[in-house]
């Protein structure tokens, strides 16, 4: 068996196998003799994470271009032929503002139509969750969206989702991973040009129809009839240049939202997103252009929403002038409260309800949760995790509430398997009109739950090691932190236990993740991310002061990070 090919042996065979006149081959000329850009390209291929494939779009086999998109369709094919699936079921195809998105996206079109495989392709970008949606709606066998979510502009990423609705994982990602491996990306893949494949019957354009069939789930998902709303709060919305714009835009008009807003140089897409620089609602950053229109407008609540639409974060109103930002903890908890109240009002709420989070979110919603009688489930990272669950508790005689995870992802109902940034958005919408109704503000509600359940902090950190020298460093941060698990103390704090996922806990599958829990009740997770070239910390503390619970946070992100800085 020949040993691999080094990064620079394999950027030369790229040139020999290039065309001259394509943008590629111009592409790799163009960086020759530069080693450190040549390895970051090239010293690894581009792998499924926790949402399919992601990466910087260029010439590489680390890279997102036409190669790694047609090799990756190609095994999807040829998974979906020999599991024994009916090929007409299809598979739907979505797309975002990306550079490149809607190309990739006729690619893969085209691949599963020279495979005989229908594809029912949308026309122009629609969010992350209307594929989702679409998935169940038209009984396909899978779904692929061509977005980098939130991840900057020069990313571009592919996310594969099966007969559910989910993400792919477990045996599919495996099945369809082990097909995509069969193959060099330069092999000569069967593609049925566009307007042949619509002709054949095998590319179907998808449009208005779908789109109401979408909105309106979205709609029946309110909580509290209008006599209990005012519809006048207002509200200011960006779509950061998404894929969100128009439908969260319209089920705000068909709801008779008077006071709704959208930040005018955000509303159209742009791949560049030249009015922030990175595209992440998590980021208080990006909603800049939005607290400037909400100071105009005098707005209590800001709504943002990433490019495919997706996560969801929020900005209230702080009483001084200006606005704070809620994270996905708070943001779920809010969510979590408001329609468990609002269910059990009405006598709704199911007698077996079930919310769903990954083992690092927090539990400000888990105890909410816990007073109205719904059972938590926990899983990994990633909403192909959370909402891969929802078939596992509905089997167990559940019936699912609710899914989040603190990097302000919100799955509010079952026929959307991801995040839905439309419908939490439309929820905190109506939330905020229904306490302004009752003289209160989503502050106000938020501050109430804190007296009721303890006041829980947390905080966050990631660290960015790009490259192969950042991912081996990443990788000794982990090891560092595993020789801490023998301790009977970690900063000042004691241990009560240590759980190490990477074997699996119990019913949680393995990941390279660790949670450390203190007999106070704080405690902290980290793991690298399987999506960006970063290793991320997640910290929590509870008490029945804000303060003390702050502290507490503190303490241990110090006491973390004179761990992590004397790795090398």
């Amino acid at each position: 068996m020949s040993a691999p090919m080094s990064a620079s042996e394999t950027y030369e065979l790229w040139l020999k196998k290039l065309p001259e006149s394509s943008d590629m081959h111009r592409e790799l000329e163009a960086i020759r003799g530069n080693d450190a850009e040549i390895t970051d390209r090239f010293y690894q291929e581009i792998v499924f994470g926790t949402a399919g494939l992601r990466g910087i779009c260029g010439a590489g086999t680390n890279r997102m271009n036409e190669l790694t998109v047609g090799r990756a369709t190609q095994g999807i094919a040829d998974y979906i032929k020999e599991s024994g699936e009916d090929p007409s079921r299809g598979v739907a195809i979505a797309y975002d503002c990306r550079h490149h998105s809607k190309e990739f996206s006729e690619l893969a079109a085209e691949i599963l139509a020279g495979n005989g495989i229908h594809a029912f392709l949308f026309p122009s970008l629609r969010p992350t969750p209307e594929l989702s949606y679409t998935v169940r709606k038209l009984g396909c066998v899978s779904g692929i969206n061509m977005t980098a979510s939130h991840n900057p502009k020069e990313y571009n990423g592919y996310k594969v989702y099966w007969e559910d609705g989910a993400q792919i994982s477990g045996a599919v990602s495996d099945g369809i991973l082990a097909k995509i491996q069969s193959h060099s990306l330069f092999d000569d893949f069967p593609r049925l040009s566009m307007e042949r494949a619509k002709e054949k019957g095998l590319i179907t354009i998808l449009g208005e129809a779908m789109d109401r069939d979408y909105l309106d789930y979205v709609e029946s998902m309110r909580q509290r009839p209008d006599n209990e709303l005012d519809l006048s709060v207002p509200i200011v919305y960006t779509p950061l240049n998404g894929a969100g714009s128009i439908p969260l835009a319209t089920v705000m008009k068909e709801r008779g939202f008077t006071g709704f807003y959208v930040v005018p140089e955000q509303k159209d897409p742009d791949p560049d997103f030249t009015t922030v620089p990175f595209p992440n609602p998590e980021n208080p950053a990006a909603f800049g252009l939005a607290e400037k229109l909400g100071k105009e407008k005098h707005v209590e609540v800001l709504i943002a929403t990433d490019p495919d639409s997706d996560r969801m974060a929020v900005e209230i109103a702080d009483g001084k002038g200006g606005f704070r930002a809620l994270n996905g903890n708070q943001t779920g908890a809010l969510l979590i409260a408001y329609m468990a109240m609002a269910q059990t009002e009405k006598g709704t709420l199911p007698k077996h309800a079930a919310m769903i989070k990954s083992v690092v979110t927090g539990d400000f919603g888990k105890a909410i949760c816990e007073n109205h009688g719904i059972r938590v489930f926990e899983t990994l990272t990633g909403f192909k995790n959370i909402c891969g669950k929802i078939p596992e508790v509905q089997k167990e005689g559940y019936t699912y509430f609710f899914g989040y995870e603190e990097s302000i992802g919100c799955a509010p109902g079952e026929k959307v398997r991801d995040k839905d940034g439309i419908c939490a958005g439309m929820l905190i919408a109506e939330m905020a009109a229904y306490y302004r109704k009752k003289g209160m503000s989503v502050g106000d509600f938020l501050d109430a739950l804190y007296k009721k359940y303890g006041y829980y902090a947390d905080g966050a950190e990631s660290i960015v090691l790009k490259g192969k020298a950042g991912q081996e460093r990443i990788g000794r941060m982990m090891d560092a932190m595993r020789a801490k698990m023998s301790g009977k103390t970690f900063g000042g704090f004691t241990i009560d236990k240590v759980i190490d996922y990477i074997h699996g806990f119990g019913d949680i599958p393995a990941q390279n993740c660790l949670r450390f829990c203190m007999t106070d009740g704080s405690w902290f997770a980290c793991r690298p991310s399987g999506t960006e070239p970063k290793i991320k910390f997640y910290y929590y503390a509870v008490s029945d002061s804000a303060e003390v619970s702050a502290d507490r946070v503190s303490r241990l992100q110090d006491a973390v990070k004179a761990v992590t800085d004397a790795v090398k």
